[in-house]
């Protein structure tokens, strides 16, 4: 599995229509909208969590095509898997 950052969604956007969008190019797991806590709008983000073969194919198809009068800024994120350590980056 691998979760794909969307970015540059039109503020209207739904899971259903990210969700129709991506499944055209593999099995779609979970469509994750990101909205502002204390406005509750969205953000114009979201993570896509796709399998590996599709999410690889969508990065390719979909990244800078236009969606919704924007241009989609799609990306594989690296989440960060070290230990934190709470005194701070190392010298």
């Amino acid at each position: 599995m691998r979760t794909l950052f969307v970015g540059n969604l039109p503020f209207s956007s739904t899971s259903t229509e990210i969700t129709n969008l991506f499944s055209q190019h593999g099995t779609v797991n979970s469509v994750n909208l990101i909205y502002h806590r204390e406005t509750g709008r969205p953000k114009g983000f979201c993570f896509v969590e796709m399998d590996e073969e599709g999410a690889e194919k969508a990065l390719k198809a979909l990244n800078g095509v236009e969606f919704g009068g924007r241009a989609l800024k799609v990306e594989t994120r690296k989440r960060d898997t070290s230990p934190k350590s709470e005194d701070g980056p190392e010298a």
